[in-house]
């Protein structure tokens, strides 16, 4: 679209989207310096279903399998990334090209609001503008580098920062991660229909705290019964990739800031799907 377009194509000779009838692209360049790869978003139609752990324990697994890793954390008024992976405030530096990652001991490089604030503890009181602008500088000013998959932890919902993201990030695909209550076919509804609307591809869900692993014999036990999610995928046309435990190791280990220790490898099917670009 010409800088001073007067919307009326009759007196204009600019060959731009509008007058072909295209809608313009909001998509939006990543820092010069970056060579992402596939940059998968993950998401939930609501808050508390371990959306954060899972988007960290898909960053460790694709590590391990030797890919260059990045982890994007836009839920800035409730940033868990930084804690799951023992990295402290105000420890990331820039440069006159741009802002410097913060790497973990295992290489996964990340960003996230917390590193930027003096305490960790500190609110975020922040109007829907702005919280998606610094989304954005995410995108834009961090000097990625070469990554092979970048990971971004959405805040819950469909909000300003879901809605930012899809438009102006050139998703390959978002992993939607649910919990095994009734009330699931509504709030991931919600998340796959607006996916749908801006068409960005589906992958697959993830079911958390499907099950407790009985210490004794190993079995499965559905703590908050019978999940509707494998139903619900069936009929939405999704599919269920994996389903995950309630842990109370993991909460340990994220709680220490040890999470890349942990053994545990619930989501080889998510990962599988993603490197296949399924």
């Amino acid at each position: 679209m010409a800088e001073e377009c007067t919307h009326d194509c009759s007196t204009c000779g600019v060959d731009c989207p509008s007058r072909n009838g295209e809608p313009e692209s909001l998509l939006r360049p990543a820092n010069k310096d970056s060579r992402i790869g596939k940059v998968i978003a993950v998401v939930s139609g609501k808050g508390g279903v371990g959306k954060s752990m899972v988007t960290s324990l898909l960053a460790l697994t694709m590590r391990r399998r030797g890919k260059s890793v990045a982890i994007m954390d836009a839920d800035i008024t409730g940033p868990s990334i930084p804690r799951a992976f023992g990295l402290r405030p105000g420890c990331v530096e820039g440069s006159e090209d741009g802002i410097i990652p913060v790497t973990t001991a295992t290489g996964i490089k990340v960003m996230s609001v917390n590193l930027l604030l003096e305490e960790e503890a500190a609110p975020v009181v922040w109007r829907g503008p702005v919280i998606s602008g610094t989304v954005l500088q995410f995108w834009e000013d961090v000097i990625w580098g070469q990554t092979d998959v970048m990971f971004i932890d959405m805040p819950p919902g469909t909000g300003d920062v879901p809605l930012t993201i899809f438009q102006s990030v050139p998703l390959d695909g978002i992993v939607i991660v649910t919990s095994p209550q009734e009330l699931v076919s509504m709030v991931v509804s919600k998340a796959v229909n607006m996916a749908r609307m801006m068409n960005i591809p589906v992958i697959g869900l993830v079911e958390n705290m499907s099950y407790v692993e009985c210490p004794d014999c190993g079995r499965h036990i559905p703590l908050f019964g019978e999940g509707r999610t494998e139903a619900y995928a069936e009929e939405a046309g999704l599919r269920l990739l994996d389903r995950m435990p309630v842990s109370p190791e993991l909460a340990r280990l994220c709680d220490a800031g040890k999470l890349e220790v942990t053994p545990y490898e619930w989501l080889t099917a998510t990962a599988d799907a993603i490197e296949k670009g399924q």
